[in-house]
């Protein structure tokens, strides 16, 4: 990436509360890179600039580290081009992470990602999250998503699979709130319920973000 987009993820993480190691940045940058590269072949995001990437990829991946902290085991569902989870790999090491999504050459990617930056303790699988429960019953620590745009629909996915005193996070835009909202009955009806809404802007751009935490019902 260019100075200012490394200057935009360096200050955009500081404002999140994170100091980055020039190690960390490093690896995140040559993560951004490796990206851009095989963008080129095959459709993994539409933002191709080095400044989108830092702060819609990179900084908003990170700013799941408000809400989330290792050790622990992780799940993202839905990673795509491998967001949050790689960046937050990256920074917090010692969250044991498990990556799904249903396009196999996303997950090719990540599996090339995590190889070239000598990740641990990540596994990328080509499956549908629907057919986890059966070998990962209540087995995670957190579910996170950054995909979703049906709140319901994600966390009937990720109850299964959610240790009893497990938190599922929800990654959201604007309009948060009416979604929450709007999912409370179904939420309810599954055995669980919102425990927590934090509204933010994602720092250098000020658009508006939502990390909505969901639990089980006791």
């Amino acid at each position: 990436m260019n100075q200012k987009a490394k200057d935009l993820l360096s200050a955009g993480a500081k404002e999140l509360g994170l100091s980055l190691t020039s190690a960390q940045l490093d690896s995140l940058n040559a993560f951004a890179e490796e990206l851009k590269k095989w963008n080129k072949k095959i459709n993994l995001t539409a933002i191709t600039d080095d400044e989108g990437i830092a702060v819609k990829h990179l900084v908003d991946s990170l700013s799941l580290l408000k809400v989330v902290r290792g050790p622990g085991r992780l799940l993202d569902i839905g990673s795509g081009g491998g967001f949050p989870c790689i960046p937050v790999k990256i920074v917090q090491p010692d969250l044991e992470m498990m990556s799904v999504d249903a396009v196999v050459k996303k997950i090719s990617f990540q599996k090339q990602a995590v190889r070239l930056l000598n990740l641990v303790n990540f596994t990328a699988t080509h499956v549908r999250a629907e057919t986890l429960a059966e070998d990962f019953p209540e087995h995670f620590d957190w579910v996170v998503s950054r995909a979703f745009s049906d709140i319901p629909s994600f966390v009937a996915m990720a109850l299964p699979v959610l240790k009893q005193d497990g938190r599922i996070v929800a990654m959201k835009g604007r309009n948060a709130a009416e979604e929450v909202a709007a999912a409370e009955g179904a939420l309810a009806e599954m055995g669980a319920k919102v425990d927590s809404v934090q509204d933010f802007l994602l720092p250098g751009s000020g658009d508006a973000r939502s990390l909505v935490i969901i639990v089980k019902k006791n």
